[in-house]
């Protein structure tokens, strides 16, 4: 279908468009933060619905929080192989990154424990103190009263400088790791790059950085960053060049899409509801149950992919072997059946952990924890110094159906 054919399902009622015609990855619907009621209509009328043509091609949609469940736990049905994204790997090319989230046990089992110690208990603890100090430091250089994009003075500059933390990456070239992460799931044409060449020679810069940095340490990897921790794992010391490109994309986009849309996102939530940054101001000790319901309300990403590896019947649809199967934890996370009161954002929520952001099961993600922790010390460090983050313009969204996030917000901070 040429782009001067393209229907947008903006021009349509999801109340009354024909269920057949519903096409919730339409990016018209995530750049206007408009998909919310086909969600909602999806879920009542056809929780596991089949969207015969889109730009992705053919997929089921899943959109129940119960369901995304099942399908997240039948591993042997729903394989992770070969993509977690609604986009296939482009067909005319050769280069490519397997990465353990796109694969299936013991592969993927495996590769995951090698790197998962970065994110253990006494880790994380040692790690606070970095964070904390990092976020003091990037508050206090904030403007009073001078409007500026959050997302580019808070969120990217704190999640970026816990990425070359984890990574032991240098610290002048820090940004190179959130275009890097940005440049993986961007949208062609959308501003950032063109065509799936210019996508390749940037993964491959990105590539030869890494291979560089496994050189130097392989001689004596006895630090705990991610790249040593490779070296030392036995699944892991003799990658491929594209298998150990993937895994670093993979704990690219983990470290740098959850926590910094969340923070952006959240900021936004409480400036859309007035009455909960009040509770907030009044009841700090919220923050560590207001991380959870952020996480929750914002899904910075919005689905996952599973691929069918047979002919399966699931609540009642006949799915084949190949079929595309989209989780949208998006509307997981607004599932009335499941979370009570879904689409109001209360930051007291009772079980506020209770959602599927982070998915579930073998591929739930690895970094949950450190998320959660580094959005808690921000929201501390928040607290003591600005009586309130004004948003004073519209936020700018990616567009994107699978990065649920925020380009450019402009805010102006108030002291106390």
């Amino acid at each position: 279908m040429g782009s001067l054919e393209r229907i947008s399902m903006l021009d349509y009622d999801p109340a009354t468009m024909p269920l057949e015609d519903i096409d919730v990855s339409d990016v018209d619907l995530w750049i206007n933060d408009a998909k919310w009621d086909y969600l909602t209509r999806l879920r009542n009328d056809a929780p596991v619905h089949y969207c015969k043509s889109s730009e992705f091609g053919p997929y089921w949609s899943i959109t129940r929080f119960d369901d995304i469940m099942k399908v997240e736990k039948n591993w042997e049905v729903f394989s992770s192989f070969p993509s977690i994204t609604i986009s296939d790997p482009a067909e005319d090319s050769d280069f490519t990154a397997p990465t353990f989230i796109a694969m299936d046990p013991p592969k993927h089992d495996d590769q995951r424990r090698a790197v998962q110690n970065v994110v253990a208990p006494p880790n994380l603890k040692e790690l606070e103190s970095t964070i904390r100090s990092r976020a003091v430091n990037i508050l206090d250089s904030l403007p009073i009263g001078e409007t500026f994009n959050w997302v580019d003075r808070v969120s990217i500059e704190l999640t970026t400088q816990m990425l070359a933390t984890l990574f032991d990456f240098p610290f002048e070239d820090r940004y190179k790791l959130t275009h890097w992460s940005d440049v993986t799931f961007a949208r062609l044409g959308a501003g950032l790059i063109e065509t799936e060449e210019e996508r390749q020679q940037e993964l491959i810069e990105c590539l030869n950085y890494f291979l560089q940095l496994w050189k130097e340490r392989e001689e004596n990897p006895v630090g705990n960053d991610l790249i040593s921790m490779m070296i030392r794992g036995d699944a892991t010391k003799n990658l491929s060049p594209q298998e150990y490109l993937g895994n670093i994309l993979l704990l690219i986009v983990g470290g740098n899409d959850t926590t910094r849309n969340s923070i952006t996102g959240g900021l936004l939530a409480l400036n859309e509801n007035p009455a909960e940054y009040e509770k907030l101001r009044s009841h700090p000790e919220h923050i560590p149950n207001m991380v959870s319901e952020i996480i929750r309300w914002v899904t910075p990403l919005a689905h996952m992919r599973r691929t069918a590896t047979r002919d399966y019947e699931f609540e009642g649809q006949q799915i084949k072997k190949g079929d595309k199967i989209i989780m949208w934890y998006a509307s997981g996370n607004r599932d009335e059946r499941t979370i009570p009161n879904p689409n109001k954002f209360l930051i007291d929520r009772e079980r506020a952990r209770n959602h599927i952001s982070f998915g579930f099961g073998l591929h739930r993600c690895m970094g949950n924890r450190l998320a959660e922790m580094q959005l808690r010390v921000l929201w501390e460090e928040i607290q003591k110094r600005f009586k309130t983050i004004e948003v004073v313009g519209a936020p700018e969204r990616i567009p994107s159906c699978f990065v649920h996030g925020i380009s450019s917000l402009p805010v102006r901070l108030h002291s106390y």
